[in-house]
């Protein structure tokens, strides 16, 4: 059959290692001594719209790289080996970056999976998503005597498994033999049926391992994590929702961070405390379940939430990608709404140049203050992301045509998520072209959305509804379309499975070089439009 006339028919129907500076580990992302990185959401099947499991990710990062591209699966020759990488910081580029020291290898299997090769690996072949969150942890942790980072165990995983608790047990493994030589990090995993939480912290200064320990969510919960622990009380005997390293209790009593006979264990107070005080990672934990959870009622001044809670209605596409744009708009935390001026009426509004996105240093100049101090309130949507995923996981249809991830460019309060298929081969050049390495250019998708989201922010209050007046149709009718597009790979896929495969490339490509088109003519119409009011 004709592919191409078939995907069009459906289109029209629905509408480096470069001179680095040496460092143990980098914290170059961090500020105020804590981690200012990235978001994870993560949905059971029972709680989601269409029995989909979820994860998620915000790379919120002002160094890690900015393009993406396909790994496909490979055979490999016996002895060949994985290398692995130290990540530090890189000021010898165009923009800040991370480069990257060779600290070892491991043996490389025989047959690889196939995966989508985002900063952090986010999802392959197999229907098995990752999604990231740094919380840090205790200092007297981080080894260097270690070889895996988060980003090259991220790439492990997707490469060698096809389910969370696989990949769960092939990281306690590889880290008991290899080492953990990061700080503090969460990796939400996930795949076709469940979801589950990995926490790992270092064995301590000058030995090889980890520690860690991984909670199930439970199939009619959701989560999140923000930059903190959020693992807490563990039963080891409930092996069905939780694992552990065989150390995880003997590390914590020899330093003296729990006392079995005056407390019960809690790994997010004896590995990573100091996690817990950030108000930068509560606000935004209480605000996803405020979200998507209101009948709970939480305090948005709490220590501490539930590691899961069931939401009050089942999680759709549309709702959680909405709770990624959030900027605490409405609440007390809105770092907008001191910026006010009177309109023609006398009226007091807030100005259409206040900005929830502002830099810093604007904060410093407009007195704005929050749980971040100076820095303003930490918001799920940064003006600072790379980029950031959604990742569908689907037990009732097969492998390629089950697993997607929603990928969206830099701010996704000013961005757009377009469906990227597990199965995919290819993507556009842009997703493919490196931006801040080399500076400004059009050719790559992080700048396209990047001049788009600094542009708007400029005059928020106004340019937002332009935005929006483009995207979220477009969102909605990609959303839309998904069940179509479904079928007809399903249908391909009972006939000729590469048939399937090249469809669902084609499509995810056409419809990842469409919003950037869009997104660079709406940047050039809010350019004109705006002239000489920003």
């Amino acid at each position: 059959m004709n592919i191409i006339k078939s995907i069009f028919l459906l289109s029209a129907s629905l509408l480096l290692s470069i001179s680095l500076n040496s460092q143990t580990a980098d914290k170059s992302d961090w500020m105020g001594g804590y981690p200012e990185g990235c978001t994870s959401i993560t949905i059971g099947k029972d709680a989601s719209f269409d029995g989909s499991v979820m994860t998620s990710h915000t790379d919120d990062s002002h160094r890690t790289r900015s393009w993406v591209d396909i790994v496909p699966p490979k055979t490999h020759k016996k002895g060949e080996e994985v290398i692995m990488y130290k990540r530090v910081k890189d000021d010898s580029l165009a923009m800040p970056a991370y480069g990257h020291q060779k600290v070892g290898s491991i043996p490389q299997i025989s047959q690889t999976n196939g995966y989508i090769n985002t900063a952090y690996p986010s999802l392959n072949d197999k229907q098995l998503g990752i999604g990231e969150s740094t919380f840090g942890g205790r200092e007297e942790l981080q080894s260097d005597e270690g070889i895996i980072d988060c980003q090259r165990l991220c790439l492990l995983m997707l490469e060698r498994e096809s389910t969370a608790r696989g990949a769960i047990k092939l990281a306690g493994e590889l880290l008991k033999q290899y080492g953990w030589n990061d700080y503090g990090e969460v990796l939400t995993i996930a795949d076709k049926n469940e979801v589950w939480h990995l926490e790992i912290v270092g064995p301590g200064k000058g030995k090889v391992g980890a520690v860690w320990v991984a909670q199930r969510v439970p199939d009619g919960h959701i989560s999140v994590n923000a930059n903190a622990s959020t693992i807490k009380e563990i039963n080891l005997k409930d092996k069905n929702h939780f694992m552990a390293s065989d150390n995880i209790f003997e590390v914590a009593k020899e330093n003296g961070w729990w006392d079995p006979k005056k407390e019960d264990f809690q790994f997010c107070y004896a590995y990573a405390p100091h996690s817990r005080t950030s108000p930068a990672s509560r606000r935004r934990e209480w605000r996803v379940f405020n979200l998507l959870a209101p009948s709970l009622g939480l305090d948005p001044n709490d220590k501490d939430y539930p590691f899961s809670v069931a939401p009050d209605t089942l999680v759709t596409l549309e709702a959680i990608m909405n709770v990624f744009k959030d900027y605490y708009e409405g609440t007390p935390f809105d770092m907008t709404k001191t910026l006010t001026v009177s309109d023609k009426d006398g009226k007091t509004i807030i100005s259409p140049l206040a900005s929830p996105h502002m830099p810093y240093d604007a904060n410093n100049l407009h007195k704005i203050n929050g749980g971040w101090g100076p820095l303003g309130e930490r918001t799920i949507a940064r003006w600072y992301t790379m980029y950031a995923t959604i990742i569908q996981l689907r037990s009732w249809l097969p492998d390629e045509i089950g697993g997607v991830e929603w990928l969206a460019m830099d701010n996704v309060a000013t961005s757009i998520y377009v469906p990227i298929y597990g199965c995919a081969t290819d993507l556009p050049e842009t997703y493919k072209t490196p931006g801040r390495v080399n500076g400004y250019t059009l050719n790559s998708a992080w700048w396209i959305f990047n001049r788009l989201g600094t542009l708007t922010s400029q005059r928020w209050g106004d340019m937002r509804h332009d935005v929006d007046a483009v995207w979220e149709p477009m969102q909605l009718e990609l959303i839309n379309q998904q069940k179509e597009v479904d079928n007809q790979a399903l249908r391909l896929y009972k006939e000729n499975k590469k048939d399937a495969i090249e469809f669902l490339n084609y499509y995810s490509n056409e419809k990842g070089e469409m919003v950037m088109k869009e997104a660079i003519n709406l940047g050039d119409f809010l350019w004109t439009k705006y002239d000489e009011k920003f």
